[in-house]
């Protein structure tokens, strides 16, 4: 048997340990270089492992229940979590149980459950799969659910759940043409523009990537610089502009942009992104509300609960408990105040959020409108190639939703709208 794990099955534990025990994101982890030591290639397998055990936490938990006799302390759990999503999913059962055993036996307090971890994944390698199959797709938890459903009703929730349990796709939005590079990635061009493809596998190896022809960037993340609609020469200013996608489609735009964030170590992956894909901006460092300035556009990708990123980020509902919404939705108000007073007679403002809340979204421009007169929506804004009618909102915003194009792959939730000023 062996005795020396996978260093991927092992990193994704540590992942699980950190979100599920201690409320960590993994992009927060990624960041503080928790994979620095791997390879790329193992980077992204451990990431994949440990997104695809959030993703079923709940499968997971009901395949193991009828097999433990009591629940076992969370790090051994989590061993448990990743060998039962492996072998429900195909993984090979040798290969699997004997990694799991190990990382027990490797662990101060679990070397006496090993005996026991074996036993319940050889029945779970017998029967595992079969019951998998018929079990509900995982729900989220409730401090999420219950106001989504409050807001969009169970059955369209339920389909968001089906949309977030498939994963995501890789999206990329490219600087030269979008069908001859989705033609030698082996990807399709979405209703929208932006290029997806399916089994994408190591991104930074993927052909365009090293000399700067896309970027990668959900299709429903860049359409608020689609809406927006910078022009060359243009002020504009990304008010809250890490990592960068919307930097890079504003200068790719031709406008003189300024990429603003409170992060000085978040936008050195903004200064990154612009160095390989050989565009420019004005890099700033610097807290929004504090910041000065006259533009003709801003784009402002408020902070929020980015709940509407769960397909790709299945950490977050288990990482956090939406506790900050409320310091959040003030905060939000404020930042959309701020900019208006830095935006000129005439000026446009795209306000949006990775939310599926509406307080963040409608209920801000909503409230907006009303403390500023003169500010309108431009309702004709999000009159645009591939955006359905029915996702144009009451106000003239633009709602999108994880469910939405359930044939093509779903999208990130977002919303926006487009403001002007008076």
């Amino acid at each position: 048997m062996s005795t020396s794990p996978s260093p991927a099955r092992r990193s994704a534990v540590y992942l699980l340990d950190q979100v599920l025990g201690e409320g960590r994101l993994m992009a927060e982890l990624l960041g503080a270089g928790a994979l620095d030591r791997l390879e790329p290639a193992d980077r992204a397998r451990v990431q994949r492992l440990a997104q695809d055990v959030l993703r079923g936490l709940e499968r997971a938990d009901r395949v193991l229940g009828k097999h433990l006799r009591k629940t076992p302390p969370l790090h051994v759990r989590n061993i448990l979590r990743l060998a039962t999503v492996e072998l429900c999913s195909g993984g090979d059962a040798h290969g699997v149980v004997n990694d799991a055993v190990a990382l027990t036996a490797g662990h101060k307090k679990g070397q006496h459950m090993k005996g026991m971890v074996n036993a319940v994944l050889r029945k779970v390698a017998a029967d595992g799969g079969a019951e998998w199959a018929k079990l509900r797709v995982p729900r989220l938890p409730k401090w999420l659910r219950d106001p989504l459903v409050m807001a969009w009703g169970g059955e369209a929730v339920m389909a968001m759940e089906t949309a977030q349990f498939a994963g995501a796709p890789l999206d990329l939005t490219v600087k030269p043409d979008a069908g001859d590079w989705a033609a030698r990635l082996g990807g399709a061009v979405l209703p929208t523009g932006s290029v997806r493809v399916a089994q994408a596998g190591q991104v930074s190896a993927l052909p365009g990537f090293a000399e700067g022809a896309w970027w990668v960037q959900d299709a429903a993340a860049a359409m608020p610089a689609r809406l927006l609609d910078a022009r060359p020469g243009e002020a504009v200013l990304d008010m809250c502009a890490a990592p960068g996608g919307k930097t890079l489609q504003l200068a790719a735009a031709g406008a003189d942009v300024t990429a603003l964030d409170i992060s000085e170590a978040r936008l050195a992956r903004v200064r990154e992104n612009l160095s390989r894909t050989g565009l420019t901006a004005r890099v700033v460092a610097g807290d929004a509300l504090e910041h000065r300035g006259s533009y003709d556009a801003i784009l402002l990708d408020a902070p929020c609960s980015a709940t509407g990123t769960i397909r790709r980020h299945p950490d977050l509902p288990h990482a956090k408990d939406g506790a900050e919404f409320g310091a959040l939705f003030e905060l939000q108000a404020a930042m959309l105040d701020h900019a208006l007073g830095l935006l000129k007679p005439g000026g446009r403002l795209v306000f949006c959020t990775c939310s599926l809340l509406p307080d963040e979204g409608e209920c801000q421009v909503e409230e907006a409108l009303e403390r500023h007169p003169g500010l309108t929506v431009d309702r004709a804004a999000p009159d645009r190639p591939g955006i359905d009618p029915a996702w144009i909102t009451e106000e003239g915003g633009l709602r999108l939703r994880p469910d939405y194009w359930p044939d093509l792959g779903g999208m990130d939730g977002f919303y926006m709208a487009v403001l002007r000023k008076g």
